[in-house]
């Protein structure tokens, strides 16, 4: 079995506190058309340099139903700064357009199969997996972008069409497991292609 989630699997559920003092769990989005679902942090230099980028897809596609989750699984005793509390006072600061949701315990991350800070998981109506991988091909240097396979994919499943490349590698930082060092990647996570 793959240690990510396979094409056409439905997104496993979740309860996750959030920085607006909330929890969601996976019912939560049912009135989205599409799910994003992101694994992000606080201190990735991959997520910092792109989430303008991030910021402007959800603004496009969101009034055509489509709802993003970003979730922060990385261990806070690997880096501090992606603890809760960071966590909240980065909403704060950049009051991004995304409920930002933490999975302490790290289930949430293994049962999605995340590897890397930013992985984008985009989930279809029935929240069957239609996408994933990265959202660009440069997040930590957006100026050399050349690829959005993000809006790529969306714009394609909302035009109705299939997604000419439904996976990619994602481009970042490892989730930093707890317990282990911070290169630290479960033996069976390997490229999606």
């Amino acid at each position: 079995m793959p240690f990510t989630l396979s094409l056409g699997e439905k997104a496993p559920e979740f309860t996750l506190p959030a920085t607006d003092g909330k929890s969601y769990s996976l019912d939560d989005f049912t009135g989205a058309k599409v799910l994003v679902v992101f694994f992000t942090c606080n201190h990735c230099p991959y997520v910092i340099n792109s989430d303008e980028v991030t910021r402007a897809t959800v603004e496009k596609f969101r009034d055509r139903g489509v709802t993003f989750a970003g979730i922060n699984s990385n261990s806070k005793h690997t880096y501090e700064e992606d603890s809760f509390f960071h966590m909240v006072h980065r909403m704060k600061i950049h009051e991004f357009p995304w409920v930002y949701l933490y999975d302490e315990t790290q289930e949430v991350a293994r049962a999605y199969g995340a590897l890397r800070t930013p992985h984008f998981f985009v989930f279809d109506q029935e929240r069957k997996l239609i996408y994933c991988g990265r959202a660009v091909d440069s997040p930590r240097d957006t100026s050399k972008i050349k690829t959005n396979n993000l809006e790529n994919a969306l714009e394609e499943h909302l035009a109705g069409k299939p997604i000419p490349t439904p996976l990619t590698n994602p481009i970042g930082c490892n989730i930093k497991w707890a317990g282990h060092e911070s290169h630290w990647m479960p033996s069976e996570a390997c490229d999606l292609v």
